[in-house]
């Protein structure tokens, strides 16, 4: 049985997704799109996403998050939802009226950040407030020559981009990075609904665990055993506190495939489980007591209808954790 280590201290204000999917000692519970089952090289169909979307957001899930894969690398084997994530967001903001809206996460060092600036404020805009923005460094070093970028810089590049984007939220900033200056005579528009929008960062993201801490907003990590998660999840909790008042989120995501029998001991999938709705119960209040905040399941290597399990997490998982739209 692991100890309960949740915390207690507050969370910042940020926008109605942030309030909704992170409350300090809870657990609520997310997905990753596309919203269907996907093997190993396949191109997702996109079928009935929007409704799947839509269903979703009726059944009680706190957010919907995609992938930012600019480029099909088959080394990699995923190419995420295809979509464009800030374009497909758009979609999203229109089709859902609580349901959160994230990226886990923006490759930063592929995209300029004005541009990351104003496609997440845009959103967070026509969803009133409903933009989680992950960003990361980039794993994929066949994209960056696609692009003319360098590798071995994407931290640097990274901060700086950080920097920047954050510098947009103010009216007719003034900054001076590696990718621009902002002289104060032009200003970004729109501004983020609540003004300023958080930003997760995704694993290192080529930076000390001390800058992370610092700079992020919160974390998104990946799932390991609870052990492991538990110590991981109190480092970063100690870390955060040497820098803010205030406590944030850690998020991680987990591959499920659901059992039609909620009883179904579980077996390891990559980067997480087949099991019945009971086990995946139970795991999830572990992840909850060792303070992980958010988890987002990733229906990918599901074998049952997306639908019907859906349903399913909805009514078997989805009572036992905070699930609260402001």
């Amino acid at each position: 049985m692991m100890s309960d280590t949740r915390e207690t201290r507050s969370f910042p204000a940020f926008n109605r997704a942030y309030s909704a999917a992170f409350n300090p000692g809870r657990l609520t519970v997310g997905l990753v799109t596309p919203l269907e089952a996907c093997a190993y090289e396949e191109f997702p169909t996109l079928e009935r996403h929007i409704e799947r979307a839509k269903l979703a957001e009726a059944l009680g899930f706190t957010a919907l998050w995609l992938r930012d894969v600019p480029f099909h690398v088959p080394s990699f084997g995923d190419v995420g939802q295809m979509l464009d994530p800030f374009v497909y967001l758009g979609a999203l903001a229109a089709a859902t009226d609580r349901i959160g809206l994230g990226i886990a996460s923006a490759v930063l060092p592929l995209r300029h950040p004005a541009h990351v600036a104003k496609s997440a404020a845009s959103v967070d805009m026509l969803s009133d407030g409903r933009m989680l923005l992950g960003i990361a460094s980039g794993d994929r070093p066949e994209e960056y020559p696609a692009l003319a970028m360098d590798y071995d810089n994407r931290g640097a590049r990274f901060r700086d981009s950080v920097d920047y984007i954050r510098a947009t939220f103010q009216d007719f900033p003034t900054f001076d990075g590696q990718q621009g200056q902002l002289k104060g005579y032009i200003d970004m528009l729109p501004k983020p609904v609540s003004g300023r929008i958080p930003m997760f960062i995704t694993g290192g993201a080529q930076q000390s665990s001390e800058w992370g801490a610092e700079h992020g907003d919160g974390w998104i990590t990946y799932p390991r055993r609870l052990e492991q998660q538990e110590q991981i999840v109190a480092d970063y909790r100690a870390r955060v506190k040497n820098f803010c008042d205030t406590d944030k989120p850690v998020i991680q995501s987990l591959y499920v495939d659901v059992m039609e029998n909620s009883r179904m001991p579980a077996r390891p999938i990559a980067l997480g489980y087949a099991a019945g709705t009971g086990f995946l119960r139970d795991h999830l209040k572990s992840l909850e007591a060792i303070g992980v905040n958010h988890v987002m399941l990733n229906l990918r290597y599901n074998n049952a209808g997306i639908e019907p399990t859906l349903e399913r997490i909805a009514s078997e998982i989805l009572p036992d954790f905070s699930q609260s739209f402001p």
